[in-house]
């Protein structure tokens, strides 16, 4: 990777208090442009990662680029997390949105600051870039979102087409054990003991409020800006990779905002795509520059003359679970959605995709359990093997329609949807659809999925009890893709009626009547025509130089799958070991530890099983603290168990342990008529 010549030194200020209306103090990294005449723009990042460690090293790789080319760049700690004080009980919270406004008004105010200010943030830092954008604070000019969702029920960690997602569990655990650690002494002083243990007595089991609300209700509708894409009016760049998880929003923002909103998706996972891998990477810090440089300096540089959306068309994926590269070509579309993508029917028949409506046959099938452990993970980092393995054993538990081998390639760019006339014997059920490209030799890989929870028949906002035996039309939604399907491979379509660990199992195992003939696939295709182009390629990446650390011990990474054959349990253990390393600049080393297990017996769905686990450590000379935690969650029939402890090491001597026991009853279960106000008891033992 190039590091970008900068007009500027860069001078930075480790830690920076911002004082909130209540007393409160936000801890902030600031980076300026040393020796620039007057204020200039600032450019803010907020999220709850740990400026001090956690995401240092990937805010040297970004922030101190703007402040070489005339910013200032601001870093911040929400409340509660990394070294502001305060108490953080939850995602997006109104108290997060108030103190967003309040921080952005005292960065104005600075004399460093000329009043213009723009957010960013991948992940939680672009859900938040998008809230607060449509608080319309009036230092806000523009944004560039990455890897965020406009949609917090529909396309966020916690559900897929109202299926709850097993990564609701993992995240929620990544999140709290991050939480569990310190703030740093060396930024805090002696008060790092009582805000360390003030969090940790206050904290909350992330999961348990999140899986209380298993419908599109007033809690999750609380920070979707597509509630009213009308609120939003600055500028905005909406940033998306094929790899990640939050991609299906950056279609809907440019179709949908008011203003002026542009596009981009690469083939990257969960990063910003200077950093992401599978590549191509590239010069995305330059993008951004020249996204400040027309809104918040006025600079004529033609940005507002982008095609509207911009995406990576990729070509044939191979199906392995570790991707460096994709290959591809550039798109742009001068308009979304665009008139030169036109929807081609396919017909579910007996085994195949046909263009044209057959006779209807009706197609049982009930899927074993453990189909969809090629799924790779919900959401990519390119962390070790976390991309779809072949699709191949998935396919041979599933319902598969497939093309006749292709006389000419065809390049899909959009959204596809399976629509789907059925019937099954439960009154509880779920359907996961895959549209997969199937190789010369077999290899199978996956291009895209959707899950549905049949029980929202009706939408996502009530649950309604499946009658055994009625026919049932159903609307698929899969994710977004641009995909060129090669001549001489064949298109597949995969139906199955589970897809563990992905998402939970229904509680009970349903059998699927699927009408062939009546069902059909809807696959947007590109047709290329004068308000579409090929791109030519874009910059590589260039960015300031890694921050200096010192690996002590390595990490290693393990993704490994077996099978009891007496019980026929099935499972899946993740192990991502990040080894320890010394940050150079403050002389603090941090290690993390993370594992998860994945069970499920044959037959059974309710012996579906996670446990996740963190080990976390951070030191300096004599102080170091150590902090475990581990999360299980389980279910029966009407309810889902979760049970938490974690426990807090000064050196080796145990100092605080606390422990979770909470029932959640199951969406069946619940009284929707109050807007799933209801609140429902937590057993803990402190």
């Amino acid at each position: 990777m190039q590091q970008s010549a900068a007009s500027h030194e860069v001078e930075c200020h480790r830690n920076v208090w911002i004082p909130m209306p209540d007393g409160v103090r936000l801890a902030a990294r600031l980076w300026l442009p040393a020796g620039h005449d007057g204020p200039v723009p600032a450019i803010v990042e907020y999220i709850p990662y740990r400026k001090s460690d956690g995401m240092s090293a990937r805010d040297a790789r970004v922030h101190p680029f703007f402040a070489g080319h005339g910013y200032a760049a601001v870093r911040i700690d929400i409340r509660g997390s990394g070294d502001s004080e305060g108490l953080l009980a939850d995602e997006y919270t109104p108290q997060e949105q108030a103190d967003a406004l309040a921080a952005l008004e005292w960065i104005a105010a600075q004399p460093w600051c000329d009043g213009r200010i723009g957010m960013m943030g991948i992940s939680w830092g672009g859900f938040n870039s998008l809230q607060i954008a449509a608080l319309r604070p009036p230092q806000l000019k523009a944004i560039i979102t990455v890897g965020s969702t406009d949609d917090r029920y529909a396309d966020d960690v916690h559900y897929m087409g109202g299926c709850p997602l097993s990564a609701n569990l993992t995240w929620s655990q990544t999140f709290f054990a991050d939480l569990s650690r310190p703030p740093d002494p060396e930024v805090v002083g002696e008060r790092w003991r009582d805000m360390w243990l003030e969090r940790v007595d206050n904290a909350q089991l992330f999961i348990a409020e999140w899986a209380r609300h298993p419908l599109r209700d007033p809690y999750w509708q609380h920070g979707s800006v597509c509630e009213d894409f009308s609120r939003i009016e600055v500028p905005v760049l909406a940033v998306g990779g094929w790899s990640d998880s939050y991609t299906n929003a950056v279609p809907r923002l440019v179709a949908g905002l008011p203003g002026v909103a542009k596009g981009l998706i690469g083939p990257w996972g969960h990063d910003y795509p200077h950093l992401a891998v599978p590549g191509p990477q590239i010069d995305f810090l330059r993008e951004c520059l020249r996204w400040w440089d027309r809104w918040l300096k006025g600079i004529a540089n033609a940005v507002d003359q982008l095609p509207a959306l911009r995406v990576w068309l990729q070509d044939e994926l191979p199906a392995e679970p570790i991707h460096v590269e994709r290959p591809g070509r550039w798109v742009g579309f001068e308009s979304w959605p665009s008139a030169e993508t036109i929807g081609r029917r396919l017909y579910l028949g007996v085994g195949r995709l046909e263009p044209a409506r057959g006779d209807e046959v009706e197609l049982r099938h009930l899927s074993p359990l453990d189909n969809g452990f090629g799924a790779g993970e919900w959401c990519a980092y390119g962390v070790g093997a976390d991309q779809p393995t072949d699709q191949r054993e998935d396919d041979a538990r599933s319902l598969c329609f497939d093309t006749p081998p292709l006389e000419a390639d065809l390049s899909a760019i959009g959204q596809p949807v399976v629509h789907l006339e059925l019937s099954t014997d439960r009154p509880r059920a779920m359907v996961a659809v895959r549209l997969n490209d199937v190789a010369p030799d077999g290899a199978s890989s996956r291009v895209s999925y959707g899950l549905l929870n049949l029980n929202h028949i009706e939408g996502h906002e009530r649950f309604v009890a499946l009658e055994p035996g009625r026919r049932y039309a159903v609307d698929i939604a899969l994710n977004d893709i641009a995909h060129r399907f090669k001549a001489g491979h064949r298109i597949r379509v995969a139906v199955s009626t589970s897809y563990w660990p992905t998402a939970w199992p229904a509680p009970e195992p349903a059998t699927l009547s699927l009408i062939a003939g009546a069902s059909r696939l809807d696959l947007p295709t590109w047709q290329p025509g004068a308000a579409s182009r090929f791109l030519p390629g874009m910059e590589p990446p260039q960015a300031p130089p890694p921050e200096p650390r010192t690996t002590l011990r390595a990490g290693s990474f393990r993704r490994e799958l077996s099978s009891e054959l007496v019980s026929g349990t099935r499972r899946m253990h993740v192990r991502l070991d990040y080894g320890d390393e010394l940050i150079e600049s403050s002389g603090m080393v941090v290690g993390r530890i993370n594992d998860e297990t994945y069970e499920v017996e044959a037959g059974d769905p309710l012996s579906a099983r996670i446990e996740t686990g963190w080990t976390m450590t951070m030191a300096r000379g004599d102080w170091s603290v150590r902090t475990e935690s581990v999360a299980r969650m389980t279910g029966d029939a009407e309810s889902f168990r979760l049970t938490a402890r974690l426990d807090l090491f000064e050196g080796d001597t145990l100092a605080r342990t606390r422990t979770w026991d909470v029932r959640i009853p199951r969406e069946s279960s619940l009284n929707h008529d109050a807007e799933n106000s209801v609140a429902y008891p937590e057993e803990q033992n402190t």
